[in-house]
């Protein structure tokens, strides 16, 4: 073979090979472009009697967010929708409201479309600032304050009003989601969250959920401890942005009645179950203190609230629904009901 022929077919097969790679950079970005296109929708919704399970896509995310929602006693009727969000797990485990209370059942006999979305484990349903390799894409504050509530309203045909109630790390998220968009959600209850996150002692609390618990990097959350990030999402500080939204904040003491060593003891049998007892009483302990405080700054900028101090208590399930029960007018009233 000619050494021109050969050069020639060589040139070819480089420029081939060349081309082939421009296409696919081509293709992938028009894909990209496609899905970044794609608006926020509901997907599916396959329904179970009374509940309904939602698909949601999120643009904001780039994925399907389960939403599950328990229609009110009168299917026939607009209703007013009440996020019910649960904690560190966000609904993946058996952690959840539907799982460890009977909230559910509590709120059948009520006008109300009850809102669970599923997943989000560690995220403190919170805008991240970049990707967490084990946490994932988290746009959270996006997705319930901007892509959700519309969604809502069309699928279920509710009255357009919406009320907040959320518990540990999510009775932060709770103040948080309100103090984004303000007006949005007319009565919120926060139970045994702790409400400041920018101080020491509060971005500690967030560092142990988010770092030791869910594995992640609260440096994708918020950026180091210097960002500015911190003061901008803590509700004491923004305190002032929960004017005209109904409130019920409650807190135990951390000292706990015979059957929270029951519950903490057979649920880890042995040295565990005494470590995650003296967690449960450091925490709640812990969150009494930022409860106190968020008290005493919206007492400074004459917002009321409803705040309840249980004199026992530690971390733990029938404290929360108990505080449902009691935040329950509270929240009704905040939805027209």
């Amino acid at each position: 073979m000619k050494l021109s022929a050969l050069r020639n077919r060589t040139a070819l097969r480089t420029a081939a090979v060349a081309l082939t790679a421009v296409l696919s950079v081509a293709l992938a970005a028009g894909t990209g472009s496609a899905d970044q296109d794609k608006a926020s929708s509901v997907s599916s919704v396959t329904k179970e009697g009374r509940t309904w399970h939602l698909k949601v896509y999120s643009a904001a995310m780039g994925r399907d967010i389960t939403v599950d929602v328990q229609r009110p006693v009168d299917e026939s009727q607009p209703a007013p929708n009440l996020y019910l969000l649960n904690g560190l797990d966000a609904g993946e485990g058996t952690a959840s409201w539907s799982a460890q209370t009977n909230a559910l059942g509590f709120l059948s006999d009520k006008q109300v479309n009850v809102i669970q979305p599923i997943g989000g484990r560690g995220s403190y349903y919170a805008d991240w600032i970049q990707t967490d390799p084990q946490l994932g894409i988290n746009k959270w504050t996006t997705f319930f304050t901007q892509e959700l509530p519309p969604l809502l309203d069309a699928t279920l045909g509710s009255t357009g009003l919406n009320s907040l109630a959320g518990l540990s790390t999510s009775g932060t998220s709770v103040l948080q989601l309100a103090e984004a968009k303000p007006g949005l959600f007319k009565s919120v209850a926060a139970y045994s969250g702790c409400a400041q996150i920018a101080d020491p002692m509060g971005r500690q609390f967030v560092k142990l959920a988010v770092e030791t618990w869910a594995g992640g990097n609260t440096a994708n959350m918020y950026g180091p401890a210097d960002s500015p990030l911190w003061a901008a999402n803590d509700p004491v500080i923004n305190a002032e942005k929960l004017r005209g939204t109904q409130l019920y904040v409650s807190s135990g003491s951390g000292i706990p009645l015979m059957r929270d060593v029951e519950f903490y003891t057979k649920s880890a049998p042995g040295v565990q179950g005494d470590v995650n007892l003296a967690l449960g009483m450091i925490i709640e302990g812990a969150v009494n203190a930022c409860t106190h405080n968020l008290q005493s700054k919206l007492d400074s900028l004459q917002i009321p609230g409803t705040f309840r101090y249980d004199p026992v208590g530690t971390h733990y399930w029938p404290y929360w629904e108990e505080a449902l029960h009691d935040s329950w007018p509270m929240l009704a009233s905040g939805m027209g009901i």
